[in-house]
């Protein structure tokens, strides 16, 4: 029987290997340490925030995922590791082992679901479009011709390349290489625009410079959901995973911490985003679907 299933992994090539973390929960009481990736500019989901340390909506998640995996393992002491990730290697990370969890600004799409997995869905965003009030920029009709950025690795790309091919917008994309960046790019007038998730620009513009010089416009092109993403096939890790954002949805913890960090006034100019929960994520407190966008 070995010898026939030897076979048959051999010719499936790498479908029959786990992935190189494919026991978290082992690994890490054999180690005392857990690595854990987080943003440097993904506000309000995790930032660095004036120190070394990130703070955030998915980083208070993340921190009560170690507290479950500590409780799981027997090991009040495990130590969490903190590795910070961009959109561009985040996946990388995550496949290679260098980090078992990231729960951040990340889609949770179907061709991502190959390499990774996912846990429950914890937030649902659109692509639209941050730019300066002096441009008069209102929708994506007036980005014809100009210049947008859009930060490397992420899912904006592909949908804001189709639409300006479908639309004959002509917009010309140049590439950031995180989410600071790319609105940064459009603070110093390189691009008319950056094109990302709604939530995000909005945390951007609420620690920027100067918050009333910026607004978020656009129609939303898609809606995808955000999603911890963690090392595929390991079945007792997605399940402490899920276990913790579960039950925070049931408590009503959930709620606690989104209002804590979309509705109340955050770090560092102590600016509220004011972002009410929206209705599919309000769906999804009760289904506590990990469905990916297509």
């Amino acid at each position: 029987m070995k010898f026939v299933k030897s076979l048959v992994c051999a010719a499936a090539a790498i479908a029959c290997l786990p992935s190189a973390f494919a026991d978290v929960l082992a690994k890490a009481k054999d180690s005392g340490e857990i690595t854990f990736a987080y943003r440097e500019s993904s506000v309000p989901f995790s930032y660095l925030s004036g120190g070394q340390n990130a703070i955030g909506f998915s980083v208070d998640i993340s921190n009560a995922v170690a507290d479950a995996v500590r409780k799981e393992i027997g090991k009040p002491d495990l130590k969490v590791k903190w590795q910070p990730v961009t959109s561009a290697n985040r996946i990388p990370l995550i496949q290679n082992g260098t980090v078992v969890l990231e729960c951040g600004s990340t889609t949770n799409n179907s061709a991502r679901n190959k390499d990774v997995d996912f846990a429950i869905n914890y937030f649902y965003t659109g692509t639209r479009v941050a730019v300066k009030k002096s441009a008069g920029i209102k929708n994506w009709a007036d980005l014809k011709g100009k210049t947008l950025a859009i930060t490397t690795g992420t899912t904006n790309l592909p949908v804001v390349r189709k639409y300006s091919a479908d639309q004959k917008l002509d917009i010309n994309i140049t590439l950031a290489k995180d989410h600071a960046d790319g609105f940064l790019l459009m603070e110093n007038d390189r691009a008319a625009g950056f094109a990302m998730d709604d939530i995000l620009l909005f945390g951007l513009k609420a620690n920027s410079k100067d918050p009333a010089a910026y607004e978020v416009v656009a129609d939303a092109l898609q809606v995808e959901p955000y999603a911890c993403m963690l090392p595929k096939g390991d079945a007792p890790f997605k399940k402490i995973v899920d276990g913790v954002i579960g039950g925070m949805m049931k408590s009503g913890e959930f709620t606690k911490l989104y209002d804590k960090w979309f509705l109340q006034p955050i770090p560092p100019k102590n600016q509220a985003l004011g972002l009410p929960m929206n209705k599919e994520l309000q769906d999804n407190l009760t289904a506590q679907s990990d469905k990916p966008a297509i």
